[in-house]
């Protein structure tokens, strides 16, 4: 490895983004990629118990990553990766799913994961109860679910961080309440 590849690892991704972003090289993306390939096809494969499917999910991750990296301006790349990576899955997941659910109705059920049956039906239900949290804890949550920073998070939906971190925390604290019930069956 060059010396300039090897002081590419010490600097930070939006650093090597901002290069790729003005040079165009794929040096840095591929430093990207080497990056985080392992963290975008671990979070696949939660998603899909099939190796193949995740290893397709994560090269499509890349690819519109690639493809959009204009979009990016900063912040968290590698949350911006994941929420692509997200992206990508759902996306996925719809293709293969039977054609008889339906055409573009919501996602409503979790795939088949590596899991017994009653974490995915804990994971649905957790989506379930989110809709019952206030506007702004349902928000701060689903960002933060995203990898949004609380900085991001403030920006995007028009709140102080001070009230992000108080939306998340009451969030999380109802959320957890509405899911005791739920988690005691699994005991």
């Amino acid at each position: 490895m060059t010396s300039e590849a090897q002081a590419l690892f010490i600097q930070p991704d939006e650093e090597i983004v901002r290069r790729f972003q003005q040079t165009g090289d794929n040096e840095y993306f591929a430093q990207l990629f080497a990056r985080h390939r392992k963290k975008v096809f671990v979070a696949c494969r939660g998603f899909f118990p099939d190796g193949g499917a995740a290893e397709d999910a994560t090269q499509d991750t890349f690819l519109r990553a690639y493809q959009n990296m204009h979009r990016f301006h900063g912040g968290d790349f590698s949350g911006w990766l994941m929420r692509i990576a997200r992206n990508v899955c759902i996306d996925q997941w719809r293709k293969r799913r039977p054609e008889n659910e339906g055409g573009d109705a919501e996602l409503t059920a979790l795939p088949a994961l590596d899991s017994p049956p009653d974490l995915r039906l804990v994971a649905e239900e957790v989506w379930q109860e989110m809709t019952s949290l206030s506007a702004e804890q349902r928000q701060c949550l689903e960002l933060k679910i995203e990898g949004y920073s609380y900085e991001e998070t403030a920006a995007r939906i028009g709140l102080s961080i001070e009230a992000v971190k108080s939306h998340l925390q009451n969030g999380r604290r109802m959320l957890w309440l509405k899911m005791e019930g739920v988690l005691s069956h699994l005991k």
